[in-house]
C-alpha cells in the first residue's frame, strides 16, 4: 500500500497532491470543489502546489493548469501565461513567475494579494500565503503585498 515513485508533495485546505517521478499527479482529501479531480491526461509536470480549494501544476513546457474551486478566479490561468518557472497557491489566489523575473497574480484580490505592485522585477522566488503574497528579487530583497493586519 502507499503512494511510491513521488518526487513532491503539496498540501492543500483539506486535501494533498503527490507529484510522482513520470510527472503525473495523483490527489486525495476533500473533493467539494474538484481539487483533487486532476485533468485528464494531465502528463509532464515539474511543480505542484495546493491552496485552499484548488490545485495547480506547473508543466515541463512552462504552461500552467490549474483546477478545484473558481469562486474567485484562482483556476482562470491568464490567457497567454508562457515561460512559467515557478508557481504559488495562495489561499483564493494564484501567482506564477516568469523566466524573465515577471510575477503574474490572478484569483481573490479583497486584500490586494493579487495586485502585484507596479515595476516589480528581477524576482527570483514567489510564495503566497492565504491572502498575502512574497517575491524575492535577485538582489536579496524581499516584497509584499495584501493583507497585513498581523505584519506579515
Amino acid at each position: 500500500g502507499g503512494l511510491s515513485q513521488v518526487r513532491v508533495v503539496a498540501a492543500g485546505g483539506d486535501f494533498s497532491m503527490a507529484l510522482r517521478t513520470d510527472g503525473t499527479v495523483t490527489a486525495w482529501g476533500n473533493n467539494d470543489y474538484g481539487e483533487t479531480t486532476v485533468p485528464d491526461g494531465l502528463t509532464g509536470v515539474r511543480v505542484i502546489e495546493a491552496g485552499c480549494s484548488h490545485s495547480i501544476a506547473l508543466l515541463e513546457n512552462g504552461r500552467v493548469v490549474a483546477w478545484g474551486d473558481n469562486s474567485c478566479g484562482e483556476t482562470d490561468v491568464p490567457e497567454g501565461l508562457e515561460e512559467v518557472i515557478a508557481v504559488s497557491a495562495g489561499g483564493w489566489f494564484s501567482l506564477a513567475l516568469k523566466a524573465n523575473g515577471e510575477v503574474v497574480a490572478w484569483g481573490n484580490n479583497d486584500w490586494g494579494q493579487a495586485s502585484v505592485p507596479h515595476g516589480l522585477t528581477n524576482v527570483t522566488m514567489i510564495a503566497a500565503g492565504d491572502e498575502h503574497s512574497l517575491a524575492l528579487k535577485s538582489d536579496g530583497t524581499v516584497v509584499g503585498w495584501g493583507l497585513n493586519f498581523y505584519c506579515q
